[in-house]
């Protein structure tokens, strides 16, 4: 079937979440990529245990709480100046240098295109209206609404409902393997971006396709219709 709908995870996918290095450097010399590294680690578990507990907390919350836990665990003395500031560069996230180009090449097919993210709506709001990317997207879709995060199946069940599209013809595309491999799961049609050149995850599903890069995406699934 072919794909009628694009749907992109968004921090680290879209966006660069270790583009808080400079700051976490700043406040913390010899210690910005170890404390930014930790950092995405712990928010991801949260939301893993908070989804398993059934204890939602929206992900601001859980991303002020995970930075919490990693300067304390790393002996970095952490403010409300400093929290502030760190939090504040969430909302501001570079895109990675080829999605730009990328969303533009997609846009032009014809597809709807549509965010999907654990980030909730005070956070991946003001990312895109900061960064001027609202015309790139038909929806953004937050999990807050559902109060659960992925890969919870009925997570991706969102994307099939506001665009209006059979499973089948989507294309989901991260560059979390576990979140890719979630949504192969519930039946979309997976493309991995693999910047790291890790393995695939065990957890007994392959992407549709791996890619090194959100810039080689266009060639790899053509024009629609």
């Amino acid at each position: 079937m072919p794909l009628h709908a694009l749907v992109f995870d968004a921090y680290g996918t879209l966006f660069d979440v270790h583009a808080v290095v400079a700051r976490c450097e700043k406040f913390w010399p010899g210690k910005g990529a170890q404390l930014s590294q930790a950092w995405r680690t712990k928010q991801l578990d949260y939301t893993w245990q908070r989804s398993l507990m059934g204890r939602y907390a929206p992900f601001s919350t859980v991303t002020r709480d995970a930075l919490a836990y990693c300067c304390e665990a790393l002996g970095l003395p952490l403010d409300d100046a400093k929290a502030k500031a760190l939090m504040q560069e969430y909302l501001n996230l570079a895109p990675y240098p080829d999605v730009p180009d990328a969303l533009a090449k997609l846009k032009s097919d014809g597809r709807k295109l549509a965010i999907l993210t654990n980030g909730s709506p005070d956070m991946i709001g003001a990312l895109v209206r900061n960064r001027g990317m609202q015309a790139d997207f038909d929806a953004v879709l937050s999990v807050d609404g559902l109060k659960v995060f992925k890969p919870a199946p009925r997570v991706y069940q969102l994307a099939v409902d506001a665009l209006r599209v059979p499973a089948a013809s989507v294309g989901f595309v991260s560059s979390n393997c576990w979140d890719a491999l979630g949504a192969k799961s519930f039946g979309f049609n997976v493309y991995w971006i693999n910047r790291l050149d890790a393995p695939v995850d065990r957890l007994g599903f392959q992407p549709d396709g791996t890619l090194k890069t959100l810039g080689d995406l266009p060639e790899r699934i053509g024009r629609s219709g």
